[in-house]
């Protein structure tokens, strides 16, 4: 039973990351730089 609880929470934990990633992509920041451009080396778009 304890494993099972443990396993909601890592997959709770890694849905709201991959969906922290998926809305920060969309608002045009790049996963690599972190959107900040003007100290990533040019490589923003």
């Amino acid at each position: 039973m304890g494993t099972f609880v443990v396993g909601i929470i890592v997959c709770a934990l890694v849905g709201l990351a991959v969906r922290s990633m998926v809305r920060d992509k969309k608002n045009g920041k790049s996963i690599q730089c972190g959107g900040d451009c003007k100290n990533c080396g040019g490589h923003c778009h």
